[in-house]
């Protein structure tokens, strides 16, 4: 990708954009965060990449295939788009070592709380390490920021855009 640097919202997406109602494989089982498209707007209008980082063992444990997952994305993708906020980017882990399906069975570096897939977001984007930061609902989402030296905070559920302008405004305290 190219373009200048900028920082970078790495957010969780079950627990952070939706609610967490356990293995969301379908449009229909998503439950909107409230005031999560405003949050990712307020983002998008600060400079700021936002890109999602997800553990999605459901597609080890054969509950939904990455086809599927990749269906959800993109029409969870449009959905914000529609409300004018942009997700750059997503990266997901679709294996677990205690699953089913072949080929998914390990405990893969991407898998939270390593924090694979984060770096490998910063390696494809112009991401600016200043101001940057992590969202998750789980110790593991704090640990994979943590691990790829970013600050992380943690998401207990209510208003998104309440808890980024927050962030925000202690960002800006530091830069």
């Amino acid at each position: 990708m190219t373009g200048a640097s900028k920082p970078a919202a790495f957010l969780d997406r079950d627990g952070v954009i939706n609610y967490d109602d356990g293995y969301m494989g379908t449009k229909e089982r998503i439950r909107w965060m409230p005031n999560a498209a405003k949050a990712i707007r307020r983002l998008n209008d600060s400079g700021y990449h936002v890109f999602l980082f997800s553990n999605q063992s459901g597609v080890a444990r054969g509950f939904f295939t990455e086809d599927e997952l990749g269906d959800l994305f993109a029409w969870m993708r449009a959905e914000l788009l529609a409300q004018g906020a942009r997700i750059d980017d997503i990266r997901y882990c679709p294996h677990h070592p205690n699953g089913s399906v072949a080929g998914y069975l390990e405990d893969h570096h991407w898998r939270k709380p390593s924090p694979g897939m984060i770096l490998d977001l910063m390696q494809h984007w112009p991401v600016q390490h200043q101001g940057s930061f992590v969202i998750g609902d789980r110790d593991s989402d704090i640990e994979a920021g943590t691990a790829a030296g970013l600050p992380a905070f943690l998401f207990a559920g209510g208003d998104l855009d309440a808890f980024v302008a927050d962030i925000l405004q202690g960002q800006s305290n530091v830069l």
